[in-house]
């Protein structure tokens, strides 16, 4: 067990993460860390597309109005500004570096998708866009000799010298039994999400908000972390994987209709199947709730049959193993955890509230989504801000400091002892898609008695159930603590908004949650 040093530490190996090793390999040696396989990440499994200002009937003003639309008064604009107007360079660099969007023609295919007022949205393979993007930053990232890859590694906490500054990782290698400290000028959490909270994500399994949770450990200020988006539509079927089904879908004229057949979103919401997410998943379960049912079905037989097998390939195959033909069978759905907004705090660079600390991508909150984050302007967001906080990371200058503190303990075999399931029910049915304060304040006691009792090994799924009951326990909190209803997160006790209070970013850390007054 030694000191490893590198000059810079970059943790998770979506968008934003690569994007960053990118630049910062320029100028220094980086370790990109990563507790999966090196294509594990969620942006890999991102179906719908890149929200950019590229096609001909599209502005930049467009962009930037539909998106703080969908944020529902809560986005920073500057913040937004910066995505859309930087996104478009950003993409086309991207596409120099090799990545292939579909075309048509001699011209890239928009597609549309809710709650965008014109077609923007590159996408490739029809519905593999993550994929697509990860496979030529990664082949990019393999061919830079600055860059060095460090799968199934575990990050358990960040280091921190004595006067606050992070200046490396302590970690856990499963597959060599082993632990260490990885040392550097600078830290950035690229590590994505939190969709493993919940019983039903469309995330994959290493979304356990553990970025989120080491941040907040190490005193890191939390933002707008009630704001949790929810799909409203993951395939629904008994043994089959919570499988999403894109938004394109319904851009495309994918229809939602309940259990008698009946559509159903006009009488919620004037865009029916367009309106914004949040809209989508309330108007879901008040149907299933009205109907009696457990979930409601997606309806795409008005499309043509090779257009969808064509456009949807993806979702077609996938399906299709579970016999279901999307071209002639209605596609049982409900919605799903799919995204967080709320985060670490940053600026505009990536910079935390910890120096040495950045963050970029959906572990971050720029303030970029607002209360309800505008379909496809996750993977714009990380390629944009994976870039600026490289940029900072740079500018910055730290020097490298001598560390010279405890390592990791050896890692132990073996499952974790029971938790997931208690935290992802409780999640799920008080801290959900409808909220209520007498519900919240339940999940908020009961989280932090949880977090309390556990002394984890370790071991990789008891440590992962420590950072989710932190996490969870700090979105409870804050949504405990918005008396309102906006974007992502709606109150029954109080369904409107409050323009007087409301506007404002929750911020707290978590010592907050740990107190007595929590």
């Amino acid at each position: 067990m030694g000191i490893e040093t590198v000059d810079y530490i970059v943790i998770g190996s979506g968008i934003a993460g690569l994007r960053a090793a990118l630049s910062l390999a320029q100028s220094g040696r980086v370790a990109v860390v990563c507790k999966d396989g090196l294509s594990e990440s969620s942006t890999g499994y991102a179906q719908g597309g890149v929200a950019v200002a590229l096609s001909e009937e599209d502005e930049i003003r467009f962009h930037i109005d539909d998106t703080l639309a969908a944020g529902d008064g809560l986005c920073l604009r500057r913040a937004v500004e910066v995505l859309v107007e930087e996104g478009t360079q950003y993409m086309l660099e991207l596409i120099e570096w090799g990545a292939q969007f579909d075309m048509s023609g001699d011209r890239f295919s928009f597609g549309r998708e809710a709650a965008h007022r014109v077609h923007r949205i590159l996408h490739a393979k029809g519905d593999s866009t993550g994929k697509e993007i990860v496979r030529a930053l990664l082949a990019r990232a393999l061919s830079v000799k600055n860059i060095r890859f460090m799968p199934h590694i575990f990050t358990v906490d960040l280091v921190q010298v004595a006067d606050g500054r992070v200046a490396g990782i302590r970690y856990l290698d499963f597959a060599r039994r082993r632990g260490g400290i990885l040392a550097g000028r600078a830290v950035l959490l690229a590590s994505g999400g939190v969709g493993q909270l919940y019983r039903e994500t469309s995330n994959p399994e290493g979304a356990t908000g553990d970025g989120m949770a080491i941040a907040a450990r190490a005193g890191a200020v939390m933002q707008d972390m009630e704001f949790v988006q929810f799909h409203p539509t993951a395939l629904y079927l008994k043994g089959a994987p919570n499988f999403l089904i894109s938004e394109a879908v319904r851009g495309e004229g994918g229809v939602l209709v309940n259990r008698h057949g009946e559509a159903f979103m006009t009488h919620y919401h004037p865009a029916a199947e367009l309106a914004p997410r949040d809209v989508v998943s309330r108007s879901i379960i008040f149907e299933m709730e009205r109907t009696r049912s457990r979930c409601v079905f997606l309806d795409l037989t008005r499309l043509r049959p090779a257009f969808l097998r064509r456009r949807f390939p993806r979702i077609y195959h996938t399906c299709r193993g579970y016999d279901i033909d999307i071209t002639r069978d209605r596609l049982p759905v409900r919605p799903a955890a799919h995204y967080m907004m709320g985060g670490v705090r940053t600026d505009l660079q990536g910079r935390t509230s910890m120096t040495g600390l950045y963050a970029a991508g959906e572990v971050a909150s720029t303030g970029v989504h607002g209360a309800n984050r505008l379909a496809s302007n996750s993977l714009l967001e990380g390629l944009v801000y994976g870039a600026r906080a490289a940029e900072a990371m740079l500018s910055d200058r730290l020097e490298r400091t001598e560390l010279a503190v405890p390592g990791s303990p050896n890692p132990v075999s073996g499952p974790a002892r029971g938790g997931w399931s208690r935290l992802r029910q409780l999640m799920t049915t008080k801290v959900g898609i409808v909220r209520n304060g007498g519900s919240l304040s339940v999940a908020v006691a009961e989280l932090r008695a949880m977090d309390s009792r556990l002394a984890p090994r370790a071991a990789r799924g008891e440590l992962e159930l420590k950072n989710m009951l932190q996490v969870g326990g700090l979105i409870a909190l804050a949504a405990l603590r918005r008396q309102e209803s906006r974007g992502a997160h709606f109150r029954e006790d109080f369904p409107k908004k409050d323009e007087r209070k409301g506007r404002r970013h929750s911020q707290m850390t978590l010592a907050e949650l740990e107190s007595d007054k929590a």
